[in-house]
């Protein structure tokens, strides 16, 4: 009888460590942690650069690429540059555009708000008096598929406009934004609406628009999107750069195609 009882006791221990070790291999493995530091970046190729709806681009084609260091706090650094216009163009900013900015990004509680800010800095290595920098904000909200956000970009006094004489010597842009994914699909539609008034007038304060709508396959975003200001050919007469013609040509609607590798 006990040399039976042994032998049921080790055949119930050994259906249990059996047991035990099935269930340990069956349950999940265990997530790995959020890495403290995430780095990403992007290369673009577009049909023409611009920014605020005026050609840096001399309405040619531009490449561009960025580079995004984020920390699980919400800091974040970044560069951006891109290939830009030069010489005898209504927009003259030395051949490229190096920009280098940080800032703080963060959920705002139970609100549904994303909270952006920092500084941001233009560099133009083949035109360094047009360097400057602005402070900047922003709110996102979304609901369901639909993505608001506001915001505005703050361009204090400094060397760029007392060197430059303009009337104003700061700038202040403001701008509204919307995007929709398209439920069940790779499609995102967007629009875009930003007024400038200061130091960086065109002629003018003037109003800005994109609409336009990316798709996305796989590491791939496809960009189509009409893009233009308010300001007429009147109004390119009254800046002394160029001609009206290349003036106008820099700020009048356009289409701009793009196609952006992301990682």
């Amino acid at each position: 009888m006990k040399i039976k009882f042994l032998c049921a006791a080790a055949a119930v221990a050994t259906v249990f460590a059996s047991t035990a070790a099935f269930a340990e291999d069956a349950a999940p493995a265990a997530a790995a942690p959020t890495p403290d530091f995430t780095v990403t970046g992007s290369a673009a190729l577009v049909s023409q650069y611009r920014f605020r709806g005026i050609s840096q681009s001399d309405n040619k084609p531009a490449s561009q690429a960025s580079f995004t260091i984020s920390h699980a706090s919400g800091f974040y650094l970044s560069t951006w540059g891109s290939s830009a216009s030069a010489g005898n163009s209504a927009v003259n900013i030395g051949g490229t555009e190096i920009d280098v900015y940080g800032g703080y990004t963060h959920a705002l509680g139970k609100s549904g708000l994303t909270f952006d800010g920092g500084v941001y800095g233009y560099l133009y290595p083949g035109a360094t008096a047009g360097n400057y920098f602005e402070l900047y904000g922003s709110l996102t909200k979304a609901i369901g598929p639909v993505s608001v956000k506001g915001g505005l970009n703050w361009a204090p006094k400094q060397t760029y406009f007392t060197a430059a004489n303009t009337a104003t010597k700061y700038n202040m842009y403001k701008y509204a934004e919307l995007t929709f994914a398209v439920p069940a699909t790779a499609l995102t539609l967007h629009g875009h609406l930003g007024h400038n008034a200061g130091g960086f007038n065109w002629t003018k304060e003037y109003i800005d628009y994109t609409v336009g709508a990316g798709y996305k396959w796989k590491a791939l975003t496809f960009d189509a999107s009409v893009v233009g200001t308010n300001v007429s050919h009147n109004d390119a007469t009254l800046l002394p750069v160029t001609t009206a013609a290349e003036t106008y040509r820099a700020t009048k609607p356009v289409v701009v195609l793009s196609v952006t590798a992301g990682f």
